[in-house]
């Protein structure tokens, strides 16, 4: 399957297995991966959960696309159906502690607790 392929993915699902089943063999073109994910699913379910694999996978090498993934949810998850999952998945059990910390150093951290917690201090 190929770029070109994934082209055609209605939702996104396509993309995100694709991820998953070449992970480590698909680097070079993960920026274009992470694009098409975007492009294609229109609710944010699949950006999110390709972002929480990347996370979890090496948070350390796949931050520049986990960063664009979650900025894409953020925008396509209007009912925040998916977007609640990050805040544990990316910034640990201990986030609601951090918040002040967090949404300082994060602007998708800010913009996430600032859409789930809309009466919150900051």
């Amino acid at each position: 399957m190929s770029i070109k392929d994934l082209a055609a993915d209605p939702d996104g699902l396509l993309t995100y297995e694709y991820i998953v089943n070449h992970i480590g063999n698909c680097d070079d073109i993960m920026g274009d991966l992470v694009g098409n994910l975007i492009g294609v699913d229109a609710s944010g379910q699949f950006t999110v959960s390709a972002a929480r694999y990347l996370h979890a996978v090496d948070a350390d090498a796949y931050r520049p696309h986990v960063d664009r993934l979650i900025a894409a949810a953020i925008e396509r998850d209007r009912e925040h159906r998916y977007i609640g999952d990050l805040l544990t998945a990316i910034w640990g059990d201990g986030y609601i502690d951090r918040a002040d910390e967090l949404s300082a150093a994060d602007n998708n951290f800010r913009r996430i607790f600032k859409r789930l917690y809309p009466s919150s201090a900051l």
